[in-house]
Formats: structure tokens, C-alpha cells, sequence
């Protein structure tokens, strides 16, 4: 009987160990809503999603799963968008000579966001990413310049790969917007583990003087009643962020 009693706690761990905070694909499949929060669960281009109780981790290939000019000839999502076309802001389609390539991107952000006076800078390169799984940019080209005409290669979604292949938004990512969600809906979240919102709040347009200096502000929303700080996207620079992350961003490695 003391052999029994002794075991029945080492079983227990071993359960909850397998269960706790993993996720599968889109599937969630652990009950501990303290580990994983249920808005996590909007996230629809994640291969895994996983919490140590202080990071979230997201597992993703980078790529679209809508269609793109950019896809290769041969992929199922490729579409033919033609020069002149009109894209992000009316401007007229060049296509880039870059494709969309897989990565392996593990993004590690904080469970639980909070401010950080220092606001560091959003470096190159990936800053958070869209619930499709897709990166998202910053304000600037390579160099560090306004996006200026690399806007021109934006294509019929507004995304666009670099010349290693990873598709990338620097701007409203217009499938979620306006295929998969709403213009007022969450589109993703930042390194901070903030979370980033369509242009719309309470079904009209954010104006930005209604944003603070980092593109963002606090009220409620429909994921957080309670209210939290988000940012938004705009049509205009800088379009995501603005001078830096509100709170302590985590990382991201490729």
C-alpha cells in the first residue's frame, strides 16, 4: 500500500507534464487556460505554440496561406498579379524578382507584456508577426530608408519576400483584415507580446492622433475586456510601430 501511495504522485506529474501548454498545428490541445490564454488560439499559421509560464513560443514556416504573385509558377497559391496593377495605396504594381521560400522562424515573447520606459528600437527584420504567420516588418527598407518605392512591390495582399525568400508585411495585411477577419479585428503581435489590431476600433477608422508615439494605446478590446496597450495598423508611416516597443521585447531566431 505505501508503494502505491508513493507512485500515484509521480504518475500525476507525468500526465500534466505532457499535457501543459502544447499545442499542435492550430489545435489546442492542453485545458490549462492559465498557460496558453484562448487568444493564442486565433493564431491559424503556427506548427506549434508552447509556454514555459513566462514566454509564448510560436513555431512558423513564414509563408502565406493566401495567394501571391510571388509563390512559385508550380505552387497551388501562385496568382499572376500584373505590373500596373494597383497595390498598397494606389500604388502601381512592380513585381521584385525574389520568391516565397519556408523558413523556420521561432518567435519566444512574454506571456504577460508589460511597459518598459526604455522602449528599445524595433530592429530589421522580423518585430512580431500576423496570425498567419507571417512576419511582421518595420517602417523601413534595408538601410534603414522609408519604404519609399519597395511599396511598388507589394503584391495583391501587401506582403512581399526579400531576396533569401522570406515573405514579410510591412503594412496592413489585408488577408486578415479582409478574407479571414474584420478591419477592426487582432492581426497578430509584436516581440513585446503586445498585440496589433486592424485600422478600425468601434467601427470606424483609428485616427492617430488617437496613438501614442509607438503606434499604440490602452482600451479595451474584444480579446481583452478588461483593456490592455495594443497598436495599430495605419495606412501611413509608420504603419505598425512606431518609435520603439512598449514593453521588454523577446526574440526571434530563424
Amino acid at each position: 500500500m505505501k508503494k502505491i501511495i508513493r507512485l500515484i504522485p509521480i504518475l500525476a506529474l507525468a500526465v500534466s507534464c505532457k499535457k501543459d501548454g502544447e499545442v499542435s498545428g492550430t489545435t489546442v490541445t492542453t485545458t490549462t487556460s492559465a498557460v496558453i490564454p484562448a487568444v493564442y488560439n486565433k493564431i491559424f499559421g503556427a506548427s506549434s505554440i508552447t509556454s514555459d509560464g513566462t514566454y509564448i513560443t510560436v513555431k512558423t514556416k513564414g509563408v502565406p496561406s493566401h495567394k501571391s504573385c510571388y509563390w512559385p509558377t508550380s505552387n497551388a497559391l501562385y496568382e499572376a498579379f500584373a505590373t500596373g496593377s494597383t497595390t498598397f495605396n494606389g500604388e502601381s504594381f512592380q513585381k521584385a524578382p525574389n520568391q516565397i521560400v519556408e523558413q523556420n522562424y521561432i518567435f519566444k515573447i512574454p506571456l504577460k507584456p508589460a511597459l518598459n520606459s526604455s522602449h528599445a528600437a524595433t530592429p530589421m527584420g522580423a518585430i512580431g508577426f500576423a496570425l498567419d504567420g507571417v512576419p511582421l516588418f518595420n517602417q523601413y527598407a534595408a538601410g534603414g530608408v522609408a519604404l519609399g518605392n519597395e511599396k511598388k512591390g507589394f503584391d495583391q495582399y501587401y506582403g512581399h519576400p526579400q531576396m533569401t525568400g522570406s515573405y514579410h508585411y510591412h503594412v496592413e495585411p489585408i488577408y486578415i483584415t479582409t478574407v479571414k477577419s474584420t478591419k477592426s479585428s487582432l492581426i497578430g503581435f509584436l516581440l513585446d507580446g503586445f498585440p496589433v489590431y486592424g485600422p478600425d476600433e468601434n467601427g470606424a477608422a483609428i485616427a492617430a492622433a488617437a496613438l501614442d508615439t509607438y503606434h499604440g494605446h490602452t482600451s479595451v478590446t474584444e480579446d481583452y475586456p478588461s483593456g490592455i496597450y495594443h497598436y495599430h495598423v495605419t495606412a501611413t508611416d509608420p504603419y505598425i510601430n512606431g518609435a520603439g516597443f512598449y514593453g521588454t521585447p523577446g526574440t526571434v531566431t530563424q
